[in-house]
């Protein structure tokens, strides 16, 4: 199984079970038989957090943060490596900041990213992207 890389939109589809949670939830199944876990950078951990928290409060969040670690992901963190190759990504296409992260993580891994955000169409050429 190849590396993937979850931005926080493939997340919370799968938890709100959005467009495309199917996918997501296959991935993590794929993940767990093949001993392997699924990337997310930590700037897209917390766009998952406070995502989580504005749509269902901060009570809930620790429910479901719970969830999550259960889940074969592992939160990687943004060290200088990664912010700089997400700065050159950001200086060179429209896309934000922790999707730029994403981006990045993909990149540096050789990752397929998971995604239905429209901004990753902008590195579509340098990355495997699996659309939800």
């Amino acid at each position: 199984m190849r590396s993937s890389v979850l931005d926080s939109y493939a997340v919370l589809a799968f938890l709100f079970e959005e467009d495309g949670y199917e996918t997501v939830a296959d991935l993590f199944e794929k993940a767990v038989a093949a001993d392997q876990e699924v990337l997310i950078s930590a700037p897209n951990w917390a766009e998952v957090r406070y995502q989580v928290e504005r749509k269902i409060g901060a009570d809930r969040w620790n429910e479901i943060r719970l969830k999550l670690l259960g889940l074969p992901i592992e939160i990687v963190p943004a060290d200088q490596h990664l912010a700089e190759l997400a700065g050159q990504i950001k200086a060179t296409r429209k896309m934000s900041l922790a999707d730029c992260f994403a981006a990045a993580l993909a990149k540096q891994r050789k990752a397929d990213v998971y995604t239905g955000d429209p901004e990753f169409r902008a590195v579509e050429k340098d990355m495997k992207v699996v659309w939800l």
